[in-house]
Protein backbone atom coordinates (compact mmCIF):
# COMPACT_ATOMS: atom_id res chain seq x y z
CA UNK A 1 0.00 0.00 0.00
CA UNK A 2 3.18 2.54 0.86
CA UNK A 3 4.65 2.10 -2.58
CA UNK A 4 0.98 2.44 -3.97
CA UNK A 5 0.20 5.17 -2.29
CA UNK A 6 4.19 6.56 -3.29
CA UNK A 7 3.09 5.81 -7.31
CA UNK A 8 0.05 7.49 -7.16
CA UNK A 9 1.82 10.34 -5.49
CA UNK A 10 4.33 10.79 -7.50
CA UNK A 11 1.79 10.28 -10.25
CA UNK A 12 -0.07 13.01 -9.15
CA UNK A 13 2.96 15.56 -9.18
CA UNK A 14 3.95 14.56 -12.81
CA UNK A 15 0.67 15.32 -13.71
CA UNK A 16 0.67 18.22 -11.83
CA UNK A 17 3.65 18.98 -13.87
CA UNK A 18 2.78 18.15 -16.98
CA UNK A 19 -0.35 20.50 -16.56
CA UNK A 20 1.27 23.66 -15.95
CA UNK A 21 3.39 22.78 -18.69
CA UNK A 22 0.61 22.88 -21.30
CA UNK A 23 -0.53 25.61 -19.03
CA UNK A 24 2.97 27.69 -20.40
CA UNK A 25 2.45 26.63 -23.82
CA UNK A 26 -1.13 27.93 -23.52
CA UNK A 27 -2.31 24.20 -24.50
CA UNK A 28 -5.39 23.69 -22.04
CA UNK A 29 -6.51 27.35 -22.60
CA UNK A 30 -9.05 28.04 -25.41
CA UNK A 31 -7.63 29.85 -28.00
CA UNK A 32 -8.52 33.40 -29.16
CA UNK A 33 -11.02 32.66 -32.11
CA UNK A 34 -12.02 36.01 -34.46
CA UNK A 35 -15.54 36.33 -35.23
CA UNK A 36 -15.41 39.65 -37.51
CA UNK A 37 -12.86 41.44 -35.50
CA UNK A 38 -9.37 42.54 -35.02
CA UNK A 39 -7.63 40.85 -32.02
CA UNK A 40 -4.43 41.32 -30.46
CA UNK A 41 -1.49 39.32 -29.42
CA UNK A 42 1.75 38.84 -29.18
CA UNK A 43 4.51 35.62 -29.45
CA UNK A 44 5.92 34.65 -26.30
CA UNK A 45 9.15 36.96 -27.35
CA UNK A 46 6.80 40.18 -27.39
CA UNK A 47 6.44 40.54 -30.91
CA UNK A 48 2.77 42.13 -31.39
CA UNK A 49 0.64 40.87 -34.15
CA UNK A 50 -3.12 40.54 -34.23
CA UNK A 51 -5.61 38.02 -35.89
CA UNK A 52 -8.82 38.22 -38.28
CA UNK A 53 -11.20 35.95 -39.05
CA UNK A 54 -14.73 34.50 -39.16
CA UNK A 55 -14.55 31.40 -36.91
CA UNK A 56 -12.05 29.48 -38.00
CA UNK A 57 -11.59 25.95 -36.73
CA UNK A 58 -7.58 25.27 -35.84
CA UNK A 59 -4.73 24.82 -37.37
CA UNK A 60 -6.16 26.62 -39.78
CA UNK A 61 -4.96 27.75 -43.38
CA UNK A 62 -3.57 30.98 -43.10
CA UNK A 63 -3.39 34.29 -44.76
CA UNK A 64 -0.72 37.00 -43.93
CA UNK A 65 -1.73 40.36 -44.92
CA UNK A 66 0.33 43.52 -44.94
CA UNK A 67 -0.82 47.03 -45.87
CA UNK A 68 0.50 49.58 -43.41
CA UNK A 69 -0.97 49.55 -39.80
CA UNK A 70 -2.40 46.40 -38.24
CA UNK A 71 -5.60 48.17 -38.27
CA UNK A 72 -5.91 49.31 -41.76
CA UNK A 73 -4.90 45.63 -42.70
CA UNK A 74 -6.96 43.88 -40.94
CA UNK A 75 -9.86 46.16 -40.36
CA UNK A 76 -10.44 47.76 -43.71
CA UNK A 77 -12.05 45.47 -46.10
CA UNK A 78 -10.44 46.90 -49.38
CA UNK A 79 -6.78 46.17 -47.36
CA UNK A 80 -7.76 42.73 -46.69
CA UNK A 81 -8.34 42.27 -50.11
CA UNK A 82 -8.75 38.73 -50.75
CA UNK A 83 -9.11 37.69 -47.04
CA UNK A 84 -12.45 38.54 -47.00
CA UNK A 85 -13.03 35.61 -49.57
CA UNK A 86 -10.76 33.50 -47.90
CA UNK A 87 -12.49 34.15 -44.17
CA UNK A 88 -15.36 32.26 -45.63
CA UNK A 89 -13.53 29.22 -46.52
CA UNK A 90 -11.64 29.26 -42.83
CA UNK A 91 -8.97 31.04 -42.92
CA UNK A 92 -6.89 32.91 -40.25
CA UNK A 93 -5.79 35.95 -41.50
CA UNK A 94 -3.17 37.46 -39.57
CA UNK A 95 -0.71 41.02 -40.01
CA UNK A 96 1.79 43.29 -38.40
CA UNK A 97 2.55 46.98 -38.36
CA UNK A 98 5.32 47.30 -41.43
CA UNK A 99 8.57 48.79 -40.16
CA UNK A 100 8.07 52.49 -39.57
CA UNK A 101 3.72 52.19 -39.05
CA UNK A 102 1.72 51.92 -36.10
CA UNK A 103 3.70 50.46 -33.13
CA UNK A 104 7.11 50.81 -35.35
CA UNK A 105 6.94 54.27 -35.86
CA UNK A 106 9.45 55.59 -33.50
CA UNK A 107 10.06 58.84 -31.70
CA UNK A 108 11.83 61.45 -33.74
CA UNK A 109 11.81 59.99 -37.05
CA UNK A 110 8.75 60.44 -39.68
CA UNK A 111 6.15 57.67 -39.98
CA UNK A 112 5.50 55.56 -42.98
CA UNK A 113 6.97 55.47 -46.41
CA UNK A 114 8.90 58.25 -45.19
CA UNK A 115 10.21 56.34 -42.26
CA UNK A 116 11.70 53.90 -44.79
CA UNK A 117 13.77 56.65 -46.91
CA UNK A 118 14.65 58.28 -43.15
CA UNK A 119 16.12 54.81 -42.48
CA UNK A 120 17.79 54.15 -45.41
CA UNK A 121 19.45 57.39 -45.57
CA UNK A 122 21.21 55.65 -42.44
CA UNK A 123 21.93 53.17 -44.04
CA UNK A 124 19.57 50.66 -41.92
CA UNK A 125 18.35 47.51 -43.44
CA UNK A 126 14.49 47.50 -42.11
CA UNK A 127 13.34 44.56 -43.97
CA UNK A 128 15.39 41.97 -42.56
CA UNK A 129 14.65 42.86 -38.77
CA UNK A 130 10.83 42.63 -39.91
CA UNK A 131 10.72 39.67 -42.05
CA UNK A 132 12.83 37.87 -39.06
CA UNK A 133 9.71 38.97 -36.90
CA UNK A 134 7.33 37.58 -39.55
CA UNK A 135 8.98 34.28 -38.79
CA UNK A 136 8.82 34.27 -35.19
CA UNK A 137 5.17 35.52 -35.54
CA UNK A 138 4.65 32.33 -37.67
CA UNK A 139 6.67 29.89 -35.42
CA UNK A 140 4.33 31.02 -32.36
CA UNK A 141 1.12 30.30 -34.21
CA UNK A 142 1.97 26.94 -35.39
CA UNK A 143 3.24 25.81 -32.23
CA UNK A 144 0.77 26.72 -30.53
CA UNK A 145 -1.76 25.32 -33.38
CA UNK A 146 -3.34 28.13 -34.47
CA UNK A 147 -1.82 27.83 -38.01
CA UNK A 148 -1.47 24.25 -40.40
CA UNK A 149 1.87 24.62 -41.35
CA UNK A 150 1.38 23.37 -45.08
CA UNK A 151 -1.13 26.14 -45.71
CA UNK A 152 0.32 29.22 -45.47
CA UNK A 153 0.05 32.28 -47.90
CA UNK A 154 0.89 35.73 -47.98
CA UNK A 155 -0.73 39.33 -49.45
CA UNK A 156 -0.46 42.54 -49.49
CA UNK A 157 -1.55 46.46 -51.24
CA UNK A 158 1.05 48.48 -52.41
CA UNK A 159 3.90 48.97 -49.55
CA UNK A 160 2.77 45.83 -48.15
CA UNK A 161 2.76 43.85 -51.11
CA UNK A 162 6.31 44.55 -50.83
CA UNK A 163 6.67 43.41 -47.77
CA UNK A 164 4.72 40.30 -48.30
CA UNK A 165 7.12 39.57 -51.62
CA UNK A 166 10.20 40.29 -49.07
CA UNK A 167 8.70 37.60 -46.51
CA UNK A 168 8.36 35.07 -48.84
CA UNK A 169 11.69 35.24 -50.25
CA UNK A 170 13.15 33.86 -46.97
CA UNK A 171 9.96 32.17 -45.53
CA UNK A 172 9.84 29.02 -47.55
CA UNK A 173 6.34 28.48 -45.16
CA UNK A 174 4.63 30.59 -47.33
CA UNK A 175 3.43 28.84 -50.63
CA UNK A 176 1.54 31.72 -52.52
CA UNK A 177 1.95 35.32 -52.52
CA UNK A 178 -0.55 37.75 -53.97
CA UNK A 179 0.95 41.32 -54.45
CA UNK A 180 -1.93 44.34 -55.24
CA UNK A 181 -0.67 47.09 -56.92
CA UNK A 182 3.10 46.52 -55.28
CA UNK A 183 6.11 48.54 -54.70
CA UNK A 184 8.84 46.83 -56.34
CA UNK A 185 11.67 49.73 -56.61
CA UNK A 186 11.83 51.59 -53.81
CA UNK A 187 13.50 54.69 -56.01
CA UNK A 188 9.66 54.82 -58.09
CA UNK A 189 8.34 56.41 -55.02
CA UNK A 190 8.70 59.83 -54.71
CA UNK A 191 9.79 59.60 -51.08
CA UNK A 192 12.85 58.29 -52.27
CA UNK A 193 13.59 61.48 -54.75
CA UNK A 194 16.97 63.19 -54.53
CA UNK A 195 18.15 59.38 -52.21
CA UNK A 196 22.15 59.27 -52.98
CA UNK A 197 22.90 56.07 -51.40
CA UNK A 198 21.30 54.23 -54.71
CA UNK A 199 22.93 50.96 -54.91
CA UNK A 200 21.79 50.25 -50.67
CA UNK A 201 18.42 51.44 -51.73
CA UNK A 202 18.69 48.87 -55.25
CA UNK A 203 19.99 46.06 -52.55
CA UNK A 204 16.31 46.60 -50.98
CA UNK A 205 14.03 46.28 -54.37
CA UNK A 206 12.71 43.21 -55.17
CA UNK A 207 14.35 42.59 -58.19
CA UNK A 208 17.79 42.02 -56.04
CA UNK A 209 15.34 39.21 -54.65
CA UNK A 210 14.69 37.43 -57.74
CA UNK A 211 17.19 34.78 -57.02
CA UNK A 212 15.55 33.75 -53.83
CA UNK A 213 12.36 33.81 -55.34
CA UNK A 214 12.88 31.63 -58.47
CA UNK A 215 10.29 28.78 -58.99
CA UNK A 216 8.02 30.47 -56.12
CA UNK A 217 4.32 31.47 -56.87
CA UNK A 218 3.69 34.72 -57.47
CA UNK A 219 0.43 36.34 -58.25
CA UNK A 220 0.78 40.26 -59.46
CA UNK A 221 -1.53 42.56 -60.30
CA UNK A 222 -1.17 46.66 -61.38
CA UNK A 223 -3.36 48.78 -63.35
CA UNK A 224 -1.58 49.90 -67.06
CA UNK A 225 -1.04 53.42 -65.43
CA UNK A 226 0.21 53.06 -61.69
CA UNK A 227 2.61 56.06 -61.80
CA UNK A 228 2.63 55.99 -57.64
CA UNK A 229 4.80 52.75 -57.80
CA UNK A 230 5.24 52.20 -61.76
CA UNK A 231 3.93 49.54 -63.77
CA UNK A 232 6.71 49.59 -65.68
CA UNK A 233 9.07 48.56 -62.45
CA UNK A 234 6.02 45.50 -61.26
CA UNK A 235 6.08 44.08 -65.04
CA UNK A 236 9.99 43.88 -64.57
CA UNK A 237 9.92 42.40 -61.56
CA UNK A 238 7.36 39.67 -62.67
CA UNK A 239 9.63 39.26 -65.38
CA UNK A 240 12.62 38.98 -64.02
CA UNK A 241 11.77 36.40 -61.42
CA UNK A 242 10.46 34.54 -64.59
CA UNK A 243 13.67 34.88 -66.40
CA UNK A 244 15.82 33.77 -63.04
CA UNK A 245 13.24 30.54 -62.58
CA UNK A 246 13.99 29.40 -65.89
CA UNK A 247 17.51 29.31 -65.99
CA UNK A 248 17.64 27.65 -62.77
CA UNK A 249 15.75 24.35 -64.73
CA UNK A 250 12.76 25.63 -62.42
CA UNK A 251 8.86 26.38 -63.54
CA UNK A 252 7.61 29.20 -63.71
CA UNK A 253 4.87 29.89 -61.70
CA UNK A 254 4.66 33.96 -61.80
CA UNK A 255 1.17 35.46 -62.89
CA UNK A 256 1.28 38.83 -63.97
CA UNK A 257 -1.84 40.74 -64.64
CA UNK A 258 -2.51 44.64 -65.90
CA UNK A 259 -5.23 45.78 -66.74
CA UNK A 260 -6.87 48.94 -67.74
CA UNK A 261 -7.15 51.31 -64.65
CA UNK A 262 -7.79 54.57 -64.88
CA UNK A 263 -7.38 55.43 -61.21
CA UNK A 264 -3.74 55.11 -61.33
CA UNK A 265 -2.56 53.36 -57.98
CA UNK A 266 -5.34 51.72 -56.67
CA UNK A 267 -6.33 47.53 -56.58
CA UNK A 268 -7.64 46.78 -59.89
CA UNK A 269 -11.09 45.99 -60.18
CA UNK A 270 -12.37 42.01 -59.32
CA UNK A 271 -8.34 41.45 -58.27
CA UNK A 272 -9.22 40.20 -54.66
CA UNK A 273 -11.42 37.49 -56.04
CA UNK A 274 -9.19 35.97 -58.56
CA UNK A 275 -6.56 36.33 -56.04
CA UNK A 276 -8.42 34.42 -53.54
CA UNK A 277 -9.17 31.52 -56.04
CA UNK A 278 -5.48 31.40 -56.71
CA UNK A 279 -4.73 31.21 -53.29
CA UNK A 280 -7.38 28.04 -53.02
CA UNK A 281 -5.74 26.45 -55.64
CA UNK A 282 -2.11 26.78 -54.63
CA UNK A 283 -2.96 25.64 -51.22
CA UNK A 284 -4.92 22.76 -51.43
CA UNK A 285 -3.74 19.56 -49.55
CA UNK A 286 -0.50 18.59 -51.20
CA UNK A 287 -1.00 14.70 -51.62
CA UNK A 288 1.44 11.81 -50.21
CA UNK A 289 3.25 10.81 -52.87
CA UNK A 290 4.92 7.92 -50.76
Amino acid sequence: MQRNAMTWAGMLVLGLMTLSAMQAHGEDVERAVPKGEVLRLKTDDGVPFALWGMAPTYPAPTLLIFSATIDESLGNPYFRQGGNLLAEEGFLCVSMDLPGHGADQREGEPGGLAAWRFRSDQGEDFITPFTAQVKQVLDYLVAEGYTDPERIAACGTSRGGFMAVQTAAVEARIRATAAYAPVTNLMALREFTGATNTDFVAGLSLLSRAEMLAGRSLWLVIGDRDERVSTDDCIAFGRRVTKVSLEKGMESDVTLIVQPEPKGHTTPAGAPEQSAAWILEKLEPRMDTN
